[in-house]
């Protein structure tokens, strides 16, 4: 089901990108993506909700990939190292760019907000265990999920200016420089020293 979702909010964020949330129904949501309006309902609970499972994917796919971060490397040297291969997959790249144009549509769609905001708070869930592997301490402390919260709402605040700034702005950036911004805001928000190697 989740990936039946998934392909609906593909068809949605496209449809948001070219027309707009309000130029956009359920009706042509449910004849791009080759289902009936009945099951798009069944599916979603307004047609702005059909933007989440894509914001949802990418938000999550990138909270895992900090998951695999190893002890031994500091947040910088792990992001430089590894993020081209991550971004290299051809089917990310497209949600990515998808999800980054519903993004920088916020301030012109805010129906679009509490979708980006669900998908931040999952990914925000999923940082706490990466926080609690580097402190040593339960993901149930409040210390570590307040470390995460902080953490993850400078990662929403880049992402929105990262797209606001390519999308809108024609901005490119480089792959350095993404990790870089990503790796600084981060740093920033942590209050748990976990951005440095940490000794087993």
């Amino acid at each position: 089901m989740e990936e039946a979702r998934l392909a609906v909010s593909r068809h949605a964020a496209d449809l948001f990108w070219k027309h707009g949330v309000d130029g956009t129904s359920g009706d042509a949501i449910a004849e791009a993506a080759g289902l009936s309006k009945r099951t798009v309902w069944r599916y979603f609970r307004s047609k702005e909700a059909c933007a989440e499972p894509l914001l949802l994917a990418t938000e999550l796919r990138f909270a895992a990939y900090l998951e695999a971060w190893p002890r031994s490397q500091s947040l910088e040297a792990y992001l430089l190292a590894t993020m081209r291969a991550f971004v290299g997959d051809e089917q990310y790249v497209r949600d990515g760019v998808a999800a980054a144009r519903l993004v920088a549509m916020l301030p012109k769609e805010p129906a679009l907000r509490s979708a980006w905001l669900m998908a931040c708070a999952q990914a925000e869930e999923q940082f706490v265990r990466v926080v609690a592997a580097r402190t040593g301490r339960s993901p149930e402390e409040f210390d570590v999920r307040l470390c995460a919260a902080t953490a993850m709402a400078a990662l929403r605040l880049v992402d929105e200016e990262i797209s606001s700034a390519a999308i809108n702005g024609g901005r490119h950036f480089t792959l350095d420089e993404l990790s870089g911004r990503i790796a600084a805001a981060i740093r920033v928000a942590c209050t748990l020293p976990i951005c440095d190697p940490v000794e087993d």
